[in-house]
C-alpha cells in the first residue's frame, strides 16, 4: 500500500464544489472514478479544504491510498486523460502513509479576484466576482487590518459550519489593485465555513461607503452574522495554496499557483 498526494487545480463553476454528492457532480466524485480506472481498484480520496460549489482552486491538495504501482506520469497524465477539461492533476507525489492532506496541513491560502468597473464582466464571467461603483481601497485594507490575529470569527461563520470552534488566526489579508481588479489575499491557518466570502462582503461595504473601517471591527467584536454583511459571489474565491512542512515534500504554492491570475 503507498499513498500519493497529488496538486490540482479545478473552474469551480463546472462543480457543485469538491465534496462528493449522490449525483456525482463534485470534483471529488470526478477525480476518483479516474484514479480508480488507473489504480483498477476503487480510490477513496482526502483534500486540504472542501471548496463549495463555484469556488475555484489553484493549489488544492489532496492524498489517496493504493495498492497500484504506477509511476507519478500516470497519476498525472493517465488521470488528467480521464478527467473533464474543467479540472487538471498537477502534480503528483509518493508521500509517507503518516501524510494527511487536511490534518498535516499548516496554513492555507485563498484569492479573491474582484472585478471593480460599472459594466459586468463577460469573458471571465463565473471566474471574478463583480461590483460596478468604486471601491475605496485605503479604506478596505484598513478594515481589513483589523480582522489579523486569532479571533472568534462567528461574524462571518456560515449558519451551516460544521467546525468545532469558530476560532482561527488570520495572518494575512491584503489588498492590491491591477488594472480593474481588485486581489484579496489571505491566509489562516483554516477558515470557517463560507469565512472568506463573509469578510468580502464586509469590505465591499466599507469599500463603497456603506459604514466606516472601524465597523468592520465592530462586527468581529460582536460575533453576529446576522448584523454583518451578506455573503458575496463565489465566483471569484480560489483555494491558491496549501502550506505544509517541508519534510512532506510537498510542493509550494509559489510553485503551483499562477502569479497574477486574470491580470
Amino acid at each position: 500500500m503507498v499513498r500519493v498526494a497529488l496538486g490540482l487545480e479545478y473552474d469551480g463553476s463546472r462543480f457543485c464544489g469538491w465534496q462528493t454528492q449522490p449525483n456525482a457532480c463534485a470534483v471529488q466524485d470526478a477525480l476518483e472514478a479516474a484514479l480508480s480506472e488507473i489504480a483498477c481498484e476503487p480510490i477513496a480520496t482526502a483534500s486540504a479544504g472542501r471548496t463549495d460549489t463555484g469556488v475555484h482552486a489553484l493549489a488544492q491538495v489532496v492524498h489517496f491510498d493504493t495498492l497500484a504501482l504506477r509511476p507519478e506520469s500516470a497519476w498525472v497524465r493517465g488521470v488528467n486523460a480521464l478527467l473533464p477539461s474543467s479540472v487538471s492533476v498537477r502534480w503528483a507525489r509518493e508521500v509517507a502513509p503518516e501524510f494527511h492532506a487536511r490534518f498535516a496541513a499548516q496554513a492555507r491560502r485563498y484569492r479573491y479576484v474582484l472585478l471593480n468597473r460599472p459594466v459586468r464582466p463577460g469573458l471571465a464571467a463565473g471566474r471574478v466576482g463583480w461590483f460596478h461603483a468604486p471601491l475605496n481601497l485605503e479604506a478596505m485594507q484598513c478594515a481589513a487590518n483589523q480582522l489579523l490575529g486569532e479571533h472568534d470569527f462567528s461574524a462571518f461563520r456560515a449558519a451551516e459550519c460544521q467546525a468545532k470552534t469558530p476560532v482561527r488566526t488570520l495572518t494575512e489579508l491584503n489588498i492590491r489593485r491591477v488594472n480593474d481588479l481588485l486581489l484579496f489575499d489571505l491566509r489562516a491557518n483554516a477558515f470557517l465555513h463560507h469565512m472568506v466570502r463573509n469578510i468580502i462582503g464586509g469590505l465591499v461595504y466599507v469599500g463603497k461607503g456603506k459604514h466606516t473601517a472601524e465597523w468592520l471591527g465592530e462586527i468581529l467584536a460582536g460575533r453576529d452574522r446576522k448584523l454583518a454583511a451578506p455573503t458575496f459571489a463565489p465566483d471569484g474565491l480560489y483555494l491558491s495554496g496549501v502550506e505544509y512542512e517541508a519534510r512532506w515534500g510537498i510542493p509550494t504554492a509559489n510553485e503551483v499557483m499562477v502569479e497574477e491570475l486574470l491580470s
